[in-house]
């Protein structure tokens, strides 16, 4: 198993969007890129923390490429804007892809390139090393199953 993290705004949905891909083996939503240790979700929404609401996902490479996650990413959320998602706004829902290694760099660095380059709008989307996910607090594990999927809007 692999993991890939990213950031499109409010978790619930991309949470949702990314458990529904075949090869894609569990997700949990919380918060990571910030500087303090273990933040709650009133401190990521209170901007104390630096943390993006952000999806980790755990996939069979054998059955779904970094790259096609990479694709589902960009394809659920608008790159082009900074700090925030729709309704949502604030740094805690900005685009974010957090790689795991050189080779996710890679690809997450040429599909921003692509992506860019066919809106032709800046792409705010950050690329970062990935640092310690701080798991959300149980109640946002897998929130729009447990409350419909119009719980959230992406």
């Amino acid at each position: 198993m692999a993991k890939a993290t990213f950031a499109a705004g409010c978790f619930w949905g991309v949470e949702d969007a990314f458990r529904r891909l075949p090869g894609v083996t569990d997700t949990s939503v919380g918060y990571t890129g910030g500087h303090t240790d273990e933040p709650t979700y009133q401190e990521v929404c209170g901007h104390r923390t630096g943390h993006a609401e952000a999806v980790e996902v755990e996939f069979d490479p054998e059955q779904i490429s970094y790259q096609r996650l990479v694709e589902r990413f960009y394809a659920l959320h608008d790159p082009t804007q900074l700090n925030r998602q729709g309704p949502d706004v604030g740094d805690q829902y900005r685009s974010a892809i957090f790689f795991h290694d050189p080779a996710q760099q890679a690809v997450a660095a040429e599909a921003k390139a692509r992506v860019a380059a066919a809106s032709h709008r800046p792409v705010v989307t950050e690329i970062a090393p990935a640092t310690t996910f701080w798991r959300a607090e149980e109640y946002h594990q897998q929130y729009a199953q447990k409350r419909g999927a119009a719980a959230c809007r992406i």
